[in-house]
């Protein structure tokens, strides 16, 4: 058995145990104090995207960290929220930033935003999700990947969402078996090659998703030489794993969820 899936496997035995635990780590319980106290307090976009500390720890919840610098770019998600078709974040095939709206629903709410459960206790869930994968990912990037994908995977109804998140897209291509050479490949073709091995109708049931996962954590090692088990040989691919070139996650990002 591969060395990614018995860690995962070992994780999933007890995850809320593995969440409580990190929620004591000094580091994370500091942020996460700092985070409800001053929350309550943020009554506009602007109080929001100010607050350095507040506005970080949220888009790590998200899964957004690396888009922490663009605030501009945020504060046209958050403007414009989910209410239209049109809105911006509603015109992303990243489906994350449409949860962030969603949560952060300042269009719609206002002042009153921040009082709700979904900007204060599901915020921190989210951001211990995070977390942990964060620090799965040091020792070992497939668990950080197979975790992300286990937690997202229910709210995926379309290849093109797994394609327009890096993450998310690289466990994709490493099921599917596509190789670095196809990486920027028609989008089409990757949705159709992904839909092919991966039935996103199914993504909501939890045997299916581990299936998902073992087969991609075999895959993950194998490809990475992380393993020297012996692998069925049906698992075997010429494949290898990759990430998502930038041209094409910028190009994605504008892509509209009904295709291109």
């Amino acid at each position: 058995m591969s060395d990614t899936y018995l860690r995962v496997t070992m994780l999933n035995r007890d995850y809320q145990k593995s969440l409580d635990t990190l929620s004591q780590d000094a580091q994370v319980s500091r942020a996460t104090e700092n985070y409800l106290e001053k929350i309550r307090d943020i009554k506009s976009i602007d109080d929001f995207l100010d607050d350095y500390e507040v506005y970080s720890y949220a888009m790590k919840a998200f899964g957004l960290e690396d888009m922490t610098y663009a605030k501009a770019y945020m504060r046209k998600v958050l403007e414009e929220g989910v209410s239209s078709s049109d809105s911006f974040a509603n015109q992303l095939t990243d489906t994350r930033f449409k949860e962030f709206a969603e949560a952060f629903d300042f269009e719609n709410l206002g002042e009153a935003t921040t009082a709700m459960s979904r900007t204060q206790d599901e915020v921190v869930d989210k951001y211990l999700e995070q977390t942990l994968e964060s620090r799965e990912g040091e020792e070992n990037v497939g668990v950080q990947l197979a975790l992300y994908f286990q937690n997202k995977a229910s709210s995926i109804t379309n290849p093109l969402e797994l394609l327009g998140d890096e993450a998310l897209a690289e466990v994709a291509r490493t099921i599917a078996g596509i190789p670095d050479e196809a990486a920027g490949a028609d989008i089409d073709w990757l949705a159709e090659a992904i839909g092919d091995k991966i039935d996103v109708e199914k993504l909501s049931d939890p045997d299916y998703v581990d299936e998902l996962v073992e087969r991609f954590s075999i895959l993950y090692d194998l490809n990475n030489d992380t393993t020297s088990t012996e692998v069925p040989n049906v698992l075997i691919s010429s494949s290898s794993v990759i990430g998502l070139d930038e041209d094409l996650l910028m190009s994605l990002q504008g892509l509209h969820l009904g295709g291109i």
